[in-house]
């Protein structure tokens, strides 16, 4: 199965997280002043990811059918999981795929190797922020595309589950290459199912009601979970309305 992709071209003012969410994830809590240091630091990260980043998408709709023979992969998911409860719930569903580009990477390879941790590290954090607002700016897409197709639930909501989360093993990553192909954009997957570039980010975009996306996190991988970032992304979706804009392309 070979699915018909759509490209997007993101723009990078798009997806360039705002200071305090790169800070607030780097263990600098949410309203504490920023030391002149830090923040000339994350300009200058800022400053190398605009010009260095060239993003891109793809993103194309699947059926529940189809995204189950995805899903199931090579067999390694957990017996049970909140992605395989989730899915069946949908009303539509997508499987996406985005990258910040390679130029974004190899500049911060290049950081460590000449010793300047610092700007590394911090380019590093703010590549990953964009990675994720990326797959954030291709949720508003789906939702606006979906919506113009006549899908108006009174709570409709999407959201993003990624391989190597929530149940669904890391493996999959090779089912859902094969039918997306996001070698059209430029990422591409190693033997251990590691996307190149490094800052990219993949999975299935899933339309539902809000209801579709609650769960209690008392499976048996949400044990070995460390971050339980689910929570929070649970919180935003509840908070907004099924009409509100984040992020355009």
């Amino acid at each position: 199965m070979e699915l018909n992709a759509r490209v997007v071209d993101l723009s990078v003012d798009a997806i360039l997280p705002d200071r305090s969410l790169v800070l607030t994830h780097q263990g600098l809590p949410p309203n504490a002043a920023v030391p002149d240091h830090i923040a000339a630091l994350h300009a200058e990260a800022a400053d190398v990811f605009a010009r260095t980043a060239v993003p891109k998408a793809l993103w194309a709709e699947i059926s529940a059918q189809e995204f189950a023979r995805t899903y199931e992969g090579d067999g390694n998911n957990d017996p049970t999981g909140p992605v395989a409860d989730i899915y069946p719930r949908a009303d539509r569903l997508a499987l996406f795929a985005a990258t910040v580009g390679p130029a974004v990477t190899d500049a911060i390879a290049a950081g460590f190797t000449q010793n300047d941790f610092a700007l590394a590290s911090m380019l590093d954090a703010v590549a990953s922020e964009a990675a994720d607002r990326a797959a954030e700016v291709l949720e508003t897409l789906f939702q606006s595309t979906l919506q113009a197709d006549g899908w108006h639930p009174p709570d409709g909501r999407v959201l993003r589950y990624s391989p190597g989360y929530c149940g669904w093993h890391v493996t999959g990553q090779r089912t859902l290459f094969a039918a997306l192909r996001p070698e059209t954009v430029g990422i591409t997957l190693t033997e251990s199912c590691l996307m190149q570039p490094l800052k990219s980010v993949s999975g299935v975009l899933v339309a539902g009601p809000l209801a579709a996306h609650e769960f209690a996190p008392t499976y048996d991988v949400c044990t070995t979970c460390e971050t339980f970032t689910c929570r929070d992304r649970l919180r935003e979706l509840r908070r907004r309305t099924p009409d509100q804009k984040r992020a355009s392309v």
